[in-house]
């Protein structure tokens, strides 16, 4: 019997996952549980062994340790029957350029036994390519062929979608129809792990992420919960910013202060009581900004001070 470590909570997991491509190892112990039904973020710089992953997951890579296992089912490249409950759109989609858009898609129905042509009309409306739908592939835009390819990974109705830089090409209207879009696939249930480096994007759209670096998780959770563990970032304007540096350093939850001209940047403390501290010392602001930090903070303050791959 086919050894299980996944849950029904999980449908997508890793254990010890590993890859070495002779001396360089890409990916190291990767341990990643994706809930069904979530969107979850996959975060790294450049190098750090998140196309590597993902060419494991998809049964594309061998691992050199470790498994991957979709809804409990080993996957490799010999054991890829997992796979039919999966849509990918990974890089620039493999369509045909003398074919039209609809053609394309009827094409792909082949594979599957319950496509239809109502379901091509479907996602095409889905992703809003009625209108190009006819037009010869090679006349389309980057951003029209990624939302083709985005319907030709949804079109056999897969429990898991797999997106690596989805938005790619689109412009700003186009990006947020996106990221509707991934929103609605969760709330129908269908679980997507979404590989981005728009942070923004992902910050919108993410329950959960995992940043990798190196081949290596260096965090994973719950989106609101990591950017909520960062500190709040106040600057103001002081007349005597090295005074006003001197009188904040006696408050405890002060993390680092900053001077930068008549500016001065004060992390960790909240405005409310940097006011009412330096007006006990006759100090009072003629500005003052606040901010919590963002998804970006989180993720280069995790990765910037390690040397990339």
């Amino acid at each position: 019997m086919d050894r299980q470590f996944v849950s029904s909570e999980f449908i997508l997991e890793t254990r010890n996952l590993s890859k070495s491509f002779g001396a360089v190892t890409a990916v190291h112990n990767l341990n990643l549980r994706v809930r069904a039904g979530e969107v979850f973020g996959f975060l790294g710089p450049n190098g750090a062994g998140k196309t590597t992953t993902i060419g494991m997951m998809l049964g594309l890579i061998a691992p050199s340790a470790g498994e991957v296992r979709l809804l409990g089912t080993a996957v490799t490249p010999a054991h890829t029957a997992a796979l039919r409950q999966v849509g990918a759109l990974v890089g620039t989609p493999a369509l045909l350029p003398y074919l039209s858009g609809r053609d394309n898609l009827r094409l792909l129905a082949h594979l599957y036994a319950d496509v239809n042509q109502a379901r091509i009309d479907e996602m095409l409306a889905l992703v809003k390519m009625n209108d190009a739908a006819d037009r010869k592939l090679h006349t389309y835009s980057t951003g029209m062929k990624q939302r083709l390819g985005l319907a030709a990974a949804l079109l056999h109705r897969p429990r898991l979608v797999v997106l690596d830089e989805p938005t790619n090409g689109l412009d700003p209207a186009g990006m947020r129809e996106v990221r509707q879009l991934i929103r609605q696939l969760a709330d129908d249930g269908i679980t997507v792990f979404l590989s981005s480096h728009l942070l923004h994007e992902v910050e919108q759209v993410c329950d959960r992420i995992a940043v990798i670096n190196k081949g290596q998780i260096v965090t994973q959770g719950a989106v609101m919960d990591l950017v909520g563990q960062t500190q709040q970032t106040v600057k103001l304007r002081v007349a005597s910013p090295a005074n006003a540096a001197t009188a904040l350093q006696a408050l405890d939850d002060v993390v680092e202060i900053q001077t930068n001209g008549a500016y001065l940047q004060v992390i960790g403390v909240a405005p409310e009581a940097i006011v009412a501290h330096l007006a006990q010392h006759s100090i009072y602001p003629s500005e003052l900004t606040s901010r919590h930090s963002d998804l970006e903070d989180v993720f280069l303050a995790l990765t910037s001070s390690e040397e990339k791959v």
